[in-house]
């Protein structure tokens, strides 16, 4: 089953990922490529917390204004990690495209990589991974950001859910 061969890699990305700085797993591809049932996969076989990040963060910032949504992202953020990992040391987040959102002038990777300092962090990125480039929306975007991969781990996904 193509999850499975998905859930395999990511799993196999989690113990690599303990040995780095930043613990963090980042599962690419474009949409329906099977990022979520790899993350649903993983989840069942270690038990690990699986968020659904942008239903989240929306909640707890629903009643702020525009002005303070900015400023309190990355301490929900932070709460909200830490409400998920129960001493596990894993956690997995699906849906993170609210961290790209313009308005929010926020540097996803840095949020991301800040979160895995103390625990595995597996995310799932809608997006693709092209000449060692890590790319988020198409150029001219305004969400639109690319990162050099260097030593980040990257479960790259393809149609049908295999990964690459």
């Amino acid at each position: 089953m193509q999850s499975d061969r998905a859930a395999d890699a990511v799993a196999a990305a989690v113990q690599q990922a303990a040995s780095l700085y930043h613990r963090l797993v980042v599962v690419v591809g474009p949409a329906g490529t099977g990022k979520t049932n790899a993350l649903e996969a993983v989840r069942e076989r270690t038990g690990a917390p699986l968020a659904n990040l942008g239903l989240d963060l929306s909640r707890r910032m629903l009643e702020l204004t525009v002005s303070q949504r900015p400023l309190q992202l990355r301490p929900f953020l932070e709460q909200l990690v830490e409400t998920l990992d129960e001493g596990g040391g894993l956690v997995l987040l699906d849906n993170i495209e609210l961290l790209f959102d313009a308005t929010l002038k926020q540097e996803p990777l840095s949020l991301l990589q800040g979160l895995s300092r103390n625990k595995t962090v597996v995310a799932a990125w809608t997006g693709v991974l092209e000449d060692g480039k890590l790319r988020y929306a198409a150029p001219g975007h305004p969400e639109h950001r690319q990162y050099s991969v260097g030593d980040l781990l990257v479960v790259p996904l393809q149609a049908g859910g295999e990964a690459r």
